[in-house]
């Protein structure tokens, strides 16, 4: 199955525009050549198409005959993608287009993510502005750049930028699902030298091995229970180093990206101890016992290698994994308001320990400021026994639930014409660009959906076909609702 045969899915238009998007590279904070792609797109339909100060795309369309008088309405989706592959597969995303394939009912990548976050929500707006028969208000396309990393497009949208009043959201992944809420989040970032010393004279070495995990999407996917590699690895290298003085590391790495749970990573440890291999089995043992269920791909390898001519000292070692293990992951807080929805969570992602530095980045995320400042105070605290430098940056906002929008109301009535049954309303924990948006646009009426996407941010992501049909007529038939 070939990207082709994706083009012949139903609806057409916009797996079409999908196809012709994940052509192009597209990783966040390199956005130059699918901001090009976009402006093309916007001007080969002769339609006012500009790019803001910071590089999001703004494409206008006219109304259709009788929505003159409407007000105009907002389609926004982010047009950079996370970059995840499996350690086997050779992939270049700074050169090469998304090779995918027809799983059933499911469209996948080959061996690395898929790029329908957001990309579908792309591709929908793109075959929305390309049609001669969609009817709707005034429109203006809002494509914002480096979402996945910073929301850097969203912070720097300038007040006024927009005329409309009603904003549609494409990136929801939960068909039947109409989101009017989200979490905020914050990064934080531990930076510290650590002293190199020569190992103990009758250290042996191991190279150890975490990798299998389903990782996926650090907000959405966070209450699952879902193993953190940086975890595993921490927690088997506390175990020796605990019992032995002569415990270094040689080398650390775990994960890369601050909103993908950590499915990879691998260390270098050096030690005298007779037991060292011992320890490590038996930790690993106990580690493939409690998420057998669950990780049922996990594999942890111990291999043995050369000696390093140096080490972390022993004392650095233990205080780096102590900090590790102390450091909050995973949800921390389920919210009293919302049955299911997670309230708070943190996500160890991206560490590193190597060439005398230290390297530990973690994305808190809650609804409520004050507990994303308490999360920041849990994280400083772990890494107090170290001289590590804390910064915590991109403080984003939450967006807060208005259950009586008038956007809301008509998207409920919108789904059961359609469909027969009123949708899901709902608050999702990731970080939608939305509670940005009423920074510089207070007066927006907005609204989240899109079709049911799987194993986002993970090589394992996926899009559902039938899904994204219903998407797209919902789509339509929301904007032909939209007539005062």
């Amino acid at each position: 199955m070939t990207n082709e045969e994706v083009r012949s899915l139903e609806p057409k238009a916009l797996w079409n525009h999908f196809a012709d998007l994940n052509a192009v590279p597209r990783p966040s904070k390199k956005e130059e050549r699918v901001r090009q792609f976009m402006v093309d797109f916007g001007n080969s339909l002769g339609l006012p198409t500009r790019v803001d100060a910071i590089g999001n795309v703004i494409i206008s369309k006219p109304a259709t005959a009788g929505y003159e008088n409407a007000p105009g309405v907002i389609l926004q989706s982010h047009i950079d993608m996370v970059h995840q592959k499996n350690n086997d597969t050779i992939f270049d995303f700074d050169t090469q287009g998304i090779e995918m394939y027809v799983d059933g009912d499911w469209v996948r990548a080959k061996g690395t993510t898929l790029g329908a976050d957001n990309g579908l929500g792309v591709a929908a707006i793109m075959a929305v502005f390309s049609s001669t028969t969609v009817q709707h208000p005034a429109l203006e396309a809002l494509f914002t750049i480096d979402e996945e990393t910073g929301m850097t497009g969203a912070f720097h949208l300038e007040p006024n930028t927009l005329k409309g009043t009603r904003l549609l959201n494409l990136d929801s992944e939960d068909e039947g699902e109409l989101y009017i809420g989200c979490a905020g989040g914050v990064d934080s970032t531990a930076i510290y030298d650590y002293t190199s010393t020569a190992p103990h004279a009758a250290s042996k070495a191991y190279h150890i091995a975490v990798k299998g995990l389903l990782g996926g999407h650090s907000g959405i996917d966070i209450h699952s229970g879902r193993g953190n590699a940086n975890k595993f690895l921490a927690r088997m290298i506390y175990a020796v180093a605990k019992q032995d003085a002569t415990a270094a590391l040689a080398d650390f790495e775990g994960g890369n990206l601050r909103n993908a749970i950590p499915r990879e990573g691998h260390a270098v440890l050096v030690a005298a101890g007779a037991k060292t291999l011992e320890i490590l089995e038996k930790e690993a043992a106990a580690i493939r016992a409690e998420y057998a269920t669950l990780e049922t791909k996990l594999s942890i390898t111990f291999e043995g290698v050369a000696v390093a001519a140096e080490v972390a000292t022993p004392q650095n070692t233990l205080a780096f994994v102590s900090a590790l293990l102390a450091a909050p992951n995973g949800a921390l807080r389920m919210s009293d308001q919302v049955p299911g929805l997670t309230e708070t969570s943190s996500n160890l992602a991206a560490v590193v320990l190597r060439n005398g530095e230290i390297s530990v980045k973690s994305l808190h995320r809650s609804s409520l400021d004050a507990t994303r400042t308490y999360i920041c105070n849990c994280f400083e605290a772990a890494f107090a026994g170290t001289p590590a430098t804390i910064e915590h940056r991109g403080d984003y906002p939450g967006w807060a639930p208005n259950a009586s929008s008038p956007l809301l109301a008509t998207g409920k009535d919108v789904y059961n014409q359609l469909y027969g049954k009123i949708p899901d309303v709902k608050a999702i924990h990731a970080g939608l660009e939305c509670g940005i948006f009423l920074k510089s646009h207070p007066h927006l009426d907005m609204l989240s959906f899109g079709p049911t996407i799987k194993g986002a941010h993970s090589p394992d992501e996926r899009a559902d076909i039938p899904t994204t049909q219903r998407f797209w007529d919902y789509l339509v038939a929301m904007l032909a609702a939209l007539k005062s």
